[in-house]
């Protein structure tokens, strides 16, 4: 897929996949997927549904989605319908969303050891801290 000719894919809204999905490019769904989708980063159309969990680097979900989340950058839009667990680095949420499920940064998904040697500080500032917004 990443021959350099494309740098994105859409599943249009006439097609159902029924299996796992991986791109090494930019993924747009508008269409039904039954199973896992793994890319780069991955765009989720109002009318399109995913039964199967999702992992990318930035993800921008619409549609309904029941199984669980994980992505460094998560934007959760209004129309947006989920059914699991969130997993993220950076997470905005629009008004009117909906998810059923926890919400779980990732750095806790990490090994402990690897967030012992950091030295404790009075500022709440730094590059790994989850960060949450909510866009009205």
């Amino acid at each position: 897929m990443a021959n350099g000719n494309s740098t994105f894919s859409v599943i249009g809204s006439d097609v159902t996949i029924k299996g796992d999905v991986s791109a090494s490019v930019d993924l747009h769904v508008d269409g039904k997927i039954e199973g896992d989708i793994k890319c780069a980063s991955l765009v989720q159309g109002e009318g399109s549904t995913v039964n199967g969990g999702v992992t990318a680097d930035s993800a921008r979900m619409s549609g309904k989605v029941v199984g669980s989340i994980t992505a460094k950058e998560l934007v959760i839009l209004k129309s947006a319908r989920i059914e699991g667990d969130v997993h993220y680095d950076a997470l905005t949420i629009e008004q009117g969303a909906q998810v059923d499920g926890r919400f779980s940064p990732n750095a806790r998904s990490k090994a402990p050891a690897a967030a012992a040697p950091k030295p404790v500080s009075s500022s709440s500032g730094g590059d790994k801290d989850p960060q949450l917004s909510v866009a009205g």
